[in-house]
């Protein structure tokens, strides 16, 4: 009776061992063999990858879903419990197995004498590998991929948008921001002309030879007309960010635009035909359209002097910079965390998220920019330039400055093809 008694205990807590293998909030896993294909191996050919020596193993990649249980597999594949006991302990300060996800790739490692598992492989992400070791020693390593960064260059034209330009010629989407970042405060992207032109050196992450993303833009040089705006990232003892070749800040004391990614949808326009009013009623404000829900950030550091609802303006914000400068943004859906009257903001804040209350046919925000109690448009606003570095921290730019300079003097920029008109997407959005 004892024993029955032990077999059935034994048998319970090898059903709570079994069951413990769970990703996400599902308590088991499935495996859809996605690619089964068993495939042997060299040792050397596998080393690279599998990081230990077996000699000749077999490789079977399985697909992660819900609704089984990686024990369950274990044990159906010759795995001793005790062993899958250890597995469970040894994982849990590394990598607890609740930490895989359905959806991911599990390698299976076995020793084709015997077709035992060695091992098992997951990657999490793709600069890690999570081993999970089966053979003589049972363990969990976490392998930390070599990540190669790469410097790379590239120039373009643009014919119809930015985003356009770069896609033509195959570049990744975030050179966008983080060509706003260098030069946002200098060069308008929501007016760019046809014919303006772009060089880029950026430094680009690569892991098993696979590009994963911008580690960072080392420089930047936007032409527009006869107009030629330089854009380095430096960092010296007290000064980082980027610069021009002259060393002043290239970030301004007011941002370009209070939505990333955004495009105007209705300029400042004195005699404009309301589409709600059905009548001439001057725009005093610039509309930038973005999906409903898209964070407005304030244009520069301030107090919030308004945040309120009027039936015209909507849920709206007012800031006040200084003695000279005041912004107001409407139509917003709802205001950011913490904002009210009082509050002090910084330039970048989130003060509220795109909507389309008040008087408005669409999402955007009307952004309008008072200089001195007047309504005024903030693109033709000539802001002051900052001030240049010390002159103690001067001269190393400038000798760094010039080697960048030079690397974007010989980026050869590429004409894309012209789009047939009926290719290009329609943008277009109602106005307020």
């Amino acid at each position: 009776m004892a024993r029955t008694k032990i077999t059935r205990y034994a048998i319970s807590m090898l059903f709570v061992l079994l069951t413990a293998f769970a990703i996400d909030s599902a308590k088991s896993l499935h495996f859809l063999s996605s690619r089964n294909q068993e495939q042997a191996c060299q040792f050397d050919d596998c080393h690279k990858y599998l990081h230990w020596d077996l000699g000749i193993v077999g490789i079977e990649t399985l697909k992660l879903r819900p609704n089984d249980v990686l024990g369950q597999l274990l044990s159906n594949r010759g795995v001793e419990y005790f062993k899958i006991n250890q597995l469970i302990e040894a994982a849990k300060s590394i990598f607890p197995f609740r930490s895989i996800r359905a959806g991911k790739d599990l390698t299976i490692v076995s020793d084709l004498a015997d077709s035992s598992i060695q091992a098992l492989v997951y990657e999490p992400d793709p600069y890690r590998q999570i081993l999970f070791h089966l053979d003589d020693s049972v363990r969990v390593e976490v392998i930390n991929k070599d990540v190669e960064v790469r410097t790379e260059t590239a120039g373009g034209v643009i014919n119809q948008s930015l985003w356009v330009s770069m896609s033509d010629l195959g570049l990744p989407m975030e050179l966008i921001a983080s060509m706003e970042n260098a030069l946002g405060w200098s060069v308008d992207f929501y007016h760019v002309q046809k014919g303006d032109a772009f060089q880029l050196i950026y430094e680009r992450k690569y892991v098993d030879g696979q590009p994963l993303g911008i580690q960072k833009l080392v420089g930047a040089r936007y032409t527009s007309g006869n107009t030629v705006y330089n854009s380095i990232l430096y960092k010296g003892s007290d000064y980082e960010g980027y610069f021009d070749l002259e060393g002043r800040p290239m970030k301004k004391a007011f941002l370009k635009s209070p939505v990333e990614y955004a495009r105007i949808s209705s300029g400042f326009n004195m005699t404009r035909f309301h589409p709600i009013l059905k009548r001439v009623k001057a725009h005093l404000g610039t509309d930038y359209a973005a999906p409903c829900g898209t964070p407005i950030r304030a244009v520069a550091d301030g107090r919030i002097t308004a945040a309120s609802y009027t039936s015209g303006n909507g849920n709206f914000v007012k800031i006040k910079h200084d003695k000279t400068y005041d912004t107001q943004y409407l139509h917003m859906s709802r205001f950011g965390p913490g904002i009210h009257p009082g509050v002090l903001v910084k330039q970048g804040q989130t003060i509220g998220y795109i909507g389309q209350t008040g008087l408005a046919t669409g999402c955007h925000v009307c952004f309008r920019f008072w200089k001195n109690g007047k309504q005024v448009n903030p693109i033709n606003e000539k802001m002051p330039p900052p001030a240049a570095m010390d002159l103690n921290q001067l001269p190393g730019y400038l000798e760094y400055s010039k080697g960048i300079k030079e690397m974007l003097d010989k980026v050869i920029i590429s004409i894309p093809a012209e789009h047939p008109v009926d290719e290009v997407p329609d943008e277009s959005l109602p106005n307020s």
